[in-house]
């Protein structure tokens, strides 16, 4: 009965142990070439946001980037690629192949931003301030470091 007891305290610190809230996964220090490249244009998402078949996915069509031609050399985008399936999260299951990588489409980004109770109002995404649910940076202070932590949300003000 002993053994069976001590066995049981040494597996406790496993349950125990604290898990890594989503703000801590989300705060990932982005890598100097995924920044300077894709933060050029736009907020560098933190890979967490998107599974790495969806990194692929987009990384293969950087041509049609949203409209826009963001190719980059094969080294760089190699490069790029590796680290974003690397430090991906997991899979939506409501991915498909054909499905476009939208961060903002995703099942956490539309959990997390919610209208209603807790979420957020339908006046803030229409405020000239934010524009688009794309705009991390209108609310979320950090996002240009890839830190998207409750205590540094801002929301604009709502006319």
């Amino acid at each position: 009965m002993k053994a069976t007891f001590f066995h049981l305290c040494a597996l406790l610190p496993m349950f125990a142990a604290p898990v890594a809230s989503g703000d801590e996964r989300r705060s990932l220090p982005l890598s100097k070439e995924y920044r300077e490249e894709c933060g050029s244009c736009h907020v560098p998402y933190p890979p967490q946001m998107l599974s790495a078949r969806s990194w692929r996915l987009l990384m293969s069509g950087l041509d049609k980037h949203f409209g826009s031609d963001a190719s980059l050399e094969s080294g760089k985008s190699a490069q790029i690629a590796a680290y974003l399936a690397a430090n991906a999260g997991q899979p939506d299951t409501r991915e498909t192949p054909a499905s476009s990588p939208r961060i903002t489409q995703s099942a956490w980004f539309l959990r997390e931003h919610r209208d209603g109770h807790d979420g957020l109002s339908a006046a803030v995404w229409r405020s000239p301030a934010v524009k688009s649910p794309a705009n991390c940076g209108a609310c979320h202070r950090g996002a240009a470091d890839g830190s998207y932590r409750e205590g540094e949300i801002r929301l604009p003000r709502q006319s």
